[in-house]
């Protein structure tokens, strides 16, 4: 089976209090990382693609969440279990 995942820090931020992807940029910064207010606005308004794991540990740190919290897996929309191949 084909698995995709949903993105789910606004959903997390909103549960610890943060509101606004202006309160999460000081607390990356704090911990190293400097990101421009359009690429923290992208991380939390839009699914990521591609994730730094040191941008991903930070987020874990900040929000004191699981990673099963941030991203879920579910199956990928549309595809259902491969087919056998003939050998």
């Amino acid at each position: 089976m084909s698995l995709d995942y949903r993105w789910h820090l606004r959903k997390v931020m909103a549960v610890r209090g943060l509101y606004a992807t202006t309160d999460l940029r000081p607390l990356l910064a704090e911990r190293g990382l400097r990101l421009s207010q359009s690429q923290v606005y992208r991380l939390v308004a839009e699914r990521p693609v591609r994730l730094n794991l040191s941008v991903l540990m930070a987020l874990l740190d900040i929000l004191d969440c699981t990673m099963e919290e941030l991203i879920e897996p579910v199956p990928a929309a549309g595809r259902g279990p491969r087919a056998e191949r003939p050998a």
